[in-house]
């Protein structure tokens, strides 16, 4: 009998043990940063799924921004094709996700610039319109995701360099987590000026 109760006291010591050196709390932090990570993913790819839409809406109608809407689609196709693993990603693997995603936004925000402006839209103007909106909020969802994010990754990196936990986190492999590094405005949701109107000549 005493055999048997040796082990699962050790077990019981061992587990309060881990317990009392922020083992549990390390593991819950990484699994929220990781479960976050999924957020900001969803986040970009309900912009990436409404680009399509929004290129064949007015793709028969503006025949002069032709050149742009290959840029917006092979911007696209750049961008979701960047793949990080959140449970393994480096700061590497983060800029190269967030330059990804730059670029592609950037892109959009001229199509939607070039397109608001062109005179013979009004005969799809309320497909665009709602489309337009829609990506307004991907961009607001994106922002806040984002946000979440960062919140997570930095509660982790703070709670696995703080005393005694510290010491659980190097014993187990707890390594810190990479996290975005803002460019300027970037807490913000891009912002597209539909109201200001291109010269005429811009448009030729």
């Amino acid at each position: 009998m005493k055999s048997r109760l040796l082990p699962l006291t050790l077990i019981t010591i061992v587990s309060l043990s881990l317990g009392s050196c922020g083992y549990n709390k390390l593991v819950t932090y990484d699994e929220a940063c990781t479960a976050q990570w999924a957020q900001v993913e969803n986040a970009y790819q309900r912009r990436a799924d409404l680009i399509p839409n929004i290129v064949a809406t007015v793709k028969g109608e503006a025949d002069f921004v032709k050149s742009t809407l290959v840029e917006v689609t092979e911007a696209r196709a750049s961008a979701t094709q960047v793949k990080i693993d959140p449970s393994n990603m480096t700061d590497e693997d983060i800029k190269r996700f967030e330059d990804a995603q730059y670029s592609f936004g950037a892109t959009i925000s001229k199509l939607l610039s070039v397109v608001e402006n062109y005179p013979d839209l009004a005969q799809v103007d309320g497909a665009f319109r709602d489309l337009r909106v829609e990506l307004e909020g991907s961009e607001n969802r994106i922002s806040i995701e984002r946000k979440k994010f960062i919140e997570a990754v930095q509660l982790y990196n703070t709670k696995r360099r703080t005393f005694p936990t510290n010491i659980t986190a190097s014993l187990f492999g707890f390594d810190r987590r990479p996290t975005f590094t803002s460019k300027p405005g970037a807490e913000n949701a891009p912002e597209v000026n539909f109201e200001e109107k291109p010269k005429n000549d811009s448009l030729k």
